[in-house]
This record gives C-alpha cells, structure tokens and sequence, in this order.
C-alpha cells in the first residue's frame, strides 16, 4: 500500500483550502456581525440601487442568521469542495464567475430595494458547475468521472436546488438560486480549450 508524498499531501491541502478559507471568512464576519453594534447585511446586494452594486462582492459573505449561515454551510463546502477539485485557481475562477453573474441577475430581476445575502448564490452556482462541466470540453477519462460525481451530486442536492428555484419560501431570494446556478453552468465552459484529448 502506497501513501501520498508530502508535496502530494500539500497539494491536496492546498487545493481544499480555498473552499475551507472562504466558508471559514463566512462565520468570522458571522460572529462580527453578532457582536459588533449595528448589523453588517444592510452591505448586501440591493437590486436596481447602483450604490448596492458592491454587494455582489459582498453578499454572499454575509448571513441573516446563525441559522441562515449553517443551512448554507455544509452544502457550500461539499459543493466548494468538489470544484475545488481541479485546483484553487478554478475555484476561485468559478467562484467570481458565479458571484458576477449571480449578482447581476439578482440585482436585475428582483424588485427594486430588495436586500439579498447569503452564500447560497455560490451554493447554487457550484451545484450547476459540477453537473454542467460533464458536457465541457475536456479528457474523456474526466468526463466520466465528472459525470459519476454530478450523478451523485444531483442525487443529494437536486431536489433542494429545484426547490430552491421554484418552491422557494417568502424571503428566500430564487433570484439568485436561479442566477447563481446559470453562472455555475457558463464556468463549467470559462477557460477550457476548445478541442481536447482522449
């Protein structure tokens, strides 16, 4: 039996750290939030106010809740996790690709004032990353087992992320489930070759 090496091992951690990182950065502001005076969400994504424009950095880094946050948490890092999985620079590719888009559709469609935060726009835009790169260009050996991944994924989360679109509660923003998830699916294509090998 054979075990990794240790540049092996550190790119492994290196790789998951991103995801790690970003969900970790989510709890700090979280607990800031909590016990600082006033409350950090009003820097959230507001739609049609060019002054809320910067939420789409921001927005999903920020939780209405301890509730909010933990409903998030899990399936933002299994999710982060598996993107991660081709290197911490398509993470973070993938990551402000699916904030951009997520935001801009969010900003757009909602009415106007609406105040959106959570991660659940990178939740959703990771969900359709994982199932959309099967059909991106790439070694065929990857796409199968892509496509076992996304298999699995759908079986997990497919539901919910359904759910999330078209069931969703009062005060759940489907905007940006919907939106985040159609910039999960254009990162899947972001910056592969166009032709690839067996």
């Amino acid at each position: 039996m054979t075990t990794p090496s240790a540049p092996a091992r550190r790119g492994l951690v290196a790789r998951f750290a991103s995801p790690v990182i970003l969900l970790g950065l989510m709890w700090v502001v979280q607990t800031a939030d909590a016990v600082l005076p006033g409350s950090f969400t009003g820097f959230g994504l507001r739609s049609w106010d060019l002054s809320g424009l910067g939420g789409i950095v921001v927005s999903p880094l920020l939780h209405a809740s301890w509730t909010h946050l933990i409903a998030n948490s899990l399936p933002f890092l299994v999710l982060g996790c598996l993107v991660a999985i081709e290197g911490a620079a398509r993470f973070w590719l993938v990551t402000a690709i699916v904030a951009l888009v997520g935001g801009a559709g969010t900003w757009l469609v909602n009415a106007p004032g609406t105040l959106t935060v959570g991660a659940s726009v990178l939740v959703f835009g990771y969900f359709g990353y994982v199932v959309v790169r099967v059909f991106a260009p790439g070694r065929v050996s990857h796409r199968i087992g892509y496509a076992v991944i996304a298999i699995v994924v759908i079986a997990l989360y497919g539901t919910a992320m359904v759910a999330g679109v078209f069931g969703a509660a009062d005060g759940v923003s489907w905007q940006a489930h919907l939106f985040g998830a159609v910039g999960g699916a254009l990162a899947a294509f972001a910056g592969r070759p166009r032709s690839a090998g067996a």
